[in-house]
C-alpha cells in the first residue's frame, strides 16, 4: 500500500490510516470479475480492501487470477442475415458467426462452402 511500509503489522497500518483520515474496510467477496477488451479477468475468493480518502474510494483486490476470452455477443439481425444470405439454419449461422468472432462475410463465406 505505502512503499517502505510492507513489514508493518496490519493493525499498526490501520491506526496510522486512521490517524491520516484514511477509512480502509474489507469487503467480503466471492468473485470480482473485470471486464477487458476482449477478455474477462476473474478473481475467485479474492481479499478485496476499499480505501476511502478524502471522498474517492479506491479498491485494492489481491487474489489467483484467470482469464476467459470474451465471446462477442451477436445481434439477432447478423444472425438473421448470415442464416439468408448462405441459405441454412438459424443455429448454423450463429454457430458460424461465433466461430467467425461475429465477421458476418467469414461466416457467409465459411457456410457456402
Amino acid at each position: 500500500m505505502f512503499p517502505g511500509l510492507g513489514g508493518m503489522d496490519p493493525r499498526q497500518m490501520k491506526a496510522m490510516m486512521k490517524q491520516l483520515g484514511i477509512k480502509s474496510e474489507d469487503i467480503p467477496a466471492k468473485r470480482v470479475v473485470i471486464e477487458a477488451e476482449g477478455r474477462k479477468i476473474i478473481i475467485d475468493s479474492p481479499q478485496v480492501t476499499a480505501i476511502n480518502m478524502g471522498g474517492r474510494k479506491t479498491y485494492t483486490i489481491m487474489g489467483e487470477e484467470r482469464e476467459e476470452a470474451s465471446v462477442p455477443e451477436i445481434p439477432e439481425a447478423d444472425i438473421l442475415m448470415v442464416a439468408e444470405q448462405a441459405g441454412v439454419s438459424r443455429e448454423n449461422a450463429s454457430a458460424a458467426l461465433g466461430e467467425t468472432k461475429g465477421d458476418i462475410a467469414e461466416a457467409i463465406e465459411k457456410l457456402k462452402k
